[in-house]
């Protein structure tokens, strides 16, 4: 059959990614706690494309992803964008994975046991100029508002705040990357904000995490300073970028920091 994708263009422009997004797949990723986790991953593939051909095979794209179901991990994704690179005899790819990810959680009196879900991605990249993994995730967390304490005769404003980290891990010895957690980045959005937020509260949890908030105001400001800190002290870490944004109580429009940071 005649090879549309692969005729020749006239028009000189090469083309920096193409490919295929909005794939949900099935994966398992590792868990800290339990070992494995299987979730639904919505999954966007990517090539670059030489000026001279005039499409890619999007067809293969879902081949290759079809080879490398099961385990994604910063050791899996780098081999699929090597196999993306193959099949499509392309200079460079690169491999998008966002899932929802679940952590078991206690309250912090009551000890009451609820399992929540965090919005997760990784990144990976491969190119004639090396090869990149990222990871991701949104953290949801109370902050209160230190300007409302203070000038405040009784009580102050708090509101939910979503702290997004994203961090590119260090080299390790084998070539690969060194292992962060999920769950580490979940504890260090929650000790930098005013309060953690839980999936289950008792009336005993739910007066400790008021009484926390307001013992501990942060603004937008104090948030993304604190997680810098905490990313820059771990040397597994060689590049970040941290944003927090407040959905704000009291005023029509949302507050918001970021930091980025390379070693």
């Amino acid at each position: 059959m005649k090879d549309t994708q692969s005729q020749r263009d006239e028009r000189g422009i090469a083309i920096d990614r193409v490919g295929v997004s909005g794939v949900r797949w099935p994966i398992v990723v590792w868990d800290r706690q339990f070992e494995k986790q299987g979730t639904t991953a919505t999954f966007k593939l990517a090539v670059a494309l030489p000026s001279e051909f005039k499409g890619t095979h999007m067809s293969r794209f879902i081949e290759a992803l079809n080879e490398y179901r099961g385990e994604v991990t910063f050791k899996t994704l780098p081999r699929l964008v090597a196999e993306l690179r193959t099949r499509l005899t392309a200079s460079s790819a690169v491999v998008e994975v966002r899932f929802p990810y679940f952590v078991e959680k206690r309250a912090p009196v009551t000890n009451a046991v609820g399992r929540m879900d965090f919005d997760c991605w990784f990144r990976a990249s491969g190119g004639e100029s090396g090869d990149t993994f990222q990871m991701g995730i949104t953290v949801p967390v109370t902050s209160l508002c230190p300007c409302s304490k203070a000038i405040s005769d009784y009580g102050a404003h708090s509101q939910r705040g979503y702290v997004t980290i994203e961090v590119r891990p260090t080299k390790s010895d084998d070539n690969g990357v060194m292992l962060i957690w999920f769950e580490e980045l979940i504890q260090i959005a929650g000790e930098a904000a005013s309060c953690p937020v839980y999936p289950i509260l008792k009336r005993e949890d739910e007066r400790y995490v008021t009484m926390h908030a307001y013992d501990k105001p942060a603004f937008v400001e104090d948030i993304v300073r604190d997680c810098a800190v905490s990313l820059q002290r771990d040397g597994r870490v060689s590049w970040f970028k941290v944003n927090v944004e407040n959905h704000e109580s009291i005023h029509n429009h949302a507050a918001f920091a970021e930091v980025e940071w390379q070693r």
